[in-house]
C-alpha cells in the first residue's frame, strides 16, 4: 500500500517528526490542505482569531519553550498579516517558521483569489528569509534547513510557501531526520587567554549582558565575581546576573548617564548582545577602553560598535572556558557607589512617570518566581523592565526590537500553551490591547489561567508625552476607550477593576487560580 498522501497532509507528518507538537493558524480554502495531516500526525492546532495573533502566539510559544513556533496561513492577506509577528520575531532573535500556501501562477494571470504581485518577496522583507518550494523535496529540504539553522545560528523569523495544486498533489512522505547537530564537548574552540589576561588585569572591567547570554548563567557569574567586574543587562539580558550582585547596574543601559558609567572602564565585554538602537538609545556605548564581543552573530561583531576583539562563539561555551583562565583580582568598582548609581536612574524613572513605580512593586510582590510574563509596548512596561527584579532568564518578553503593539495577549497565550500548568502573565496598555483584543477568545476556549493587567491611561501617553518634549501640540493621541470589564466579559473572561494596591494583589492571586483568563483593569486614577 503506497505511503503517498497529499503534500500539505505530508508537512504535518514532516513537523510532528521533527518535534513540533503545536501549530498555531487559521485555515481556509487555500491552505486547507495543510490542514489534513495534523490531527493524523499528532499535532495540538491552536486557531486565532487574527493571523497576527498566530504569529505572535508562535512567538510566545518559542520563547517559553525554546522550540520552534509554527504557524499555518493562508495565501495573500493571512501572509501579510502574521508579517508584523514575523518582523517581531526576526528582531528578537526568535524561532518562528511560518507555511503559507500560494498560487499556482501570478504573471499571466490577475484578480485570483488572495493574489499579490510577490508574496515571497513581501515576507523576504521581515524574516531571515522566505522561499517558495515548488515541489515536495523543495519543501522538506527547507523545512530541514530552517530547523538546523534554528539550532545552530541566531535565530530569526522564516518563511516557506507552496502552491496550492503542490500542497493536494500526492507525495511521498519526508524522509526522516537526517541531520542532527553532533554533540559538542561544551568547550570554546577560541583562545580566550588574551581575554582573560585583560580582565585580570583590568581595575574596572564591565560586562553588557544580552539575553543570548542566557545559558551562561552560572559560569558568567562567576567570572564576574573572579575579576570583580562591573555589569549592565539589557531588557532580554535580566535575570542572567543575579538582580542583587553587587556591582550589577541593571537594566539602565537606555539612561543617557549610563554612558558615563561605561566610560569608566578600562575593559568592556558585549556578550550575547546586538547593542542596538533599542538597548542604548544612542548611536555609541560610551567606551574608550577595548571593547571583547562574544556571539554567534558575525554581523553583529562587525557592527558599528567596531569591536577590537570579535569572538564569534556561544556565550556558554565561552564563559565556561574563560572561567578557570581568569586570576581573582581586585577591582575599583564599588557596591555603594552602584547601588547610589541605579538609586538615582530610579528617582528619574519616577519624576518620568509618576506613581507606576509603586503599582509595580505591589504587583512584584504576588507574582510567583517562575512566573513567564509578556508586555506590550506601554509605560506600564517600560517602567517595570527598569525596575522589576528578575531573577530568572527569559522569562520576561518585550517586543523591544520591531516594536509592536497587541503583542503581549497573543504571545501570553502561546507561552501559556508551551508551559500548561506554570504561571503566566500578560501586561498591556490600553491602546495597544485593542490590536489583539479578539484573542481573548483563545485564551478562554483554552481554558488559560491568564492575569492580563491592562493599564488604562485613556491616550497614548508616551506619544504625548514625546510630542510635548518635541514642542508639537499633542493631536491624534486620544482616542475613545470600550468598557473593557464588559468586552472581557463578552469574551467570557474574568475582570476586575480594583481601586487599591491590595484589591490589585488579591485579583492576581486569584487570577492565577483560575480556569479562564481574567482582565485586571488599572487606571492611574483608581489604583494607588
Amino acid at each position: 500500500m503506497s505511503d503517498n498522501k497529499p503534500l500539505g497532509a505530508q508537512i504535518s507528518h514532516m513537523l510532528k517528526d521533527r518535534g513540533v507538537d503545536v501549530i498555531f493558524g487559521i485555515p481556509g480554502v487555500h491552505n486547507q490542505e495543510m490542514y489534513r495531516g495534523i490531527e493524523e500526525a499528532g499535532i495540538r492546532h491552536i486557531l486565532a482569531r487574527h493571523e497576527q495573533g498566530a504569529g505572535f502566539m508562535a512567538d510566545g510559544y518559542a520563547r517559553a519553550s525554546g522550540k520552534p513556533g509554527v504557524a499555518y496561513v493562508i495565501t495573500g492577506p493571512g501572509l501579510c498579516n502574521i508579517m508584523t509577528a514575523m518582523g517581531q520575531a526576526y528582531s528578537d532573535s526568535v524561532s518562528m517558521l511560518v507555511l503559507s500556501s500560494c498560487l499556482d501562477e501570478t504573471a499571466a494571470r490577475r484578480g485570483q483569489l488572495h493574489q499579490m504581485l510577490d508574496q515571497e518577496g513581501a515576507a523576504g522583507t521581515v524574516c531571515d528569509w522566505s522561499y517558495q518550494a515548488n515541489n515536495a523535496e523543495a519543501a522538506y529540504d527547507l523545512i530541514d534547513r530552517a530547523m538546523l539553522e534554528f539550532e545552530s545560528q541566531r535565530p530569526r523569523s522564516k518563511h516557506i510557501q507552496v502552491p496550492i495544486a503542490q500542497l493536494e498533489g500526492p507525495a511521498a512522505p519526508a524522509p526522516r531526520r537526517r541531520t542532527g547537530l553532533a554533540e559538542g564537548s561544551g568547550a570554546c574552540c577560541v583562545d580566550l587567554r588574551p581575554l582573560a589576561a585583560a580582565l585580570s588585569a583590568a581595575s574596572k572591567p564591565l560586562f553588557v549582558i544580552g539575553g543570548g547570554a542566557a545559558k551562561a548563567g552560572d559560569d558568567l557569574a562567576a567570572v564576574l565575581q573572579a575579576c570583580g567586574a562591573a555589569c549592565f543587562e539589557t531588557y532580554a539580558g535580566r535575570g542572567i546576573v543575579p538582580w542583587d550582585y553587587p556591582l550589577n547596574f541593571g537594566s539602565a543601559l537606555a539612561r543617557p548617564s549610563s554612558a558615563q558609567i561605561v566610560a569608566e572602564a578600562d575593559c568592556v565585554v558585549a556578550i550575547g548582545t546586538e547593542l542596538a538602537e533599542v538597548d542604548l538609545w544612542r548611536a555609541h556605548l560610551g567606551h574608550s577602553c577595548p571593547l571583547y564581543r562574544i556571539d554567534i552573530d558575525p554581523e553583529c561583531l562587525a557592527d558599528i560598535q567596531r569591536a577590537e576583539v570579535a569572538i564569534l562563539a556561544r556565550a556558554e561555551e565561552t564563559m565556561a572556558s574563560l572561567r578557570p583562565l581568569v586570576a581573582q583580582s581586585s577591582s575599583q568598582w564599588q557596591a555603594r557607589s552602584v547601588a547610589h548609581q541605579r538609586g538615582l536612574w530610579r528617582r528619574e524613572t519616577e519624576a518620568e512617570r509618576p506613581g507606576i513605580i509603586a503599582i509595580v512593586e505591589a504587583l512584584h510582590a504576588v507574582v510567583p518566581d517562575d512566573a513567564m510574563i509578556y508586555s506590550d509596548m506601554t509605560q506600564f512596561a517600560y517602567v517595570a523592565n527598569e525596575v522589576w527584579p528578575m531573577t530568572r532568564a527569559k522569562h520576561w518578553h518585550h517586543p523591544s526590537g520591531f516594536g509592536t503593539l497587541g503583542y503581549a495577549l497573543p504571545a501570553a497565550i502561546g507561552g501559556a500553551v508551551a508551559r500548561p500548568g506554570k504561571p503566566t502573565m500578560a501586561i498591556a496598555g490600553d491602546f495597544g490591547f485593542q490590536y489583539s483584543v479578539q484573542e481573548l477568545g483563545t485564551a478562554v476556549e483554552l481554558g488559560q489561567p491568564l492575569p492580563i493587567i491592562l493599564w488604562d491611561n485613556g491616550k497614548l501617553k508616551e506619544i504625548e508625552d514625546s510630542m510635548r518634549s518635541a514642542q508639537i501640540a499633542p493631536n491624534a493621541v486620544l482616542a475613545k476607550n470600550p468598557n473593557f470589564l464588559d468586552l472581557a466579559r463578552a469574551y467570557g473572561a474574568d475582570a476586575s477593576a480594583p481601586n487599591s494596591l491590595a484589591q490589585m494583589q488579591e485579583a492576581v492571586v486569584s487570577a492565577f487560580d483560575a480556569e479562564r483568563p481574567k482582565l485586571i483593569y488599572l487606571s492611574p486614577n483608581t489604583v494607588s
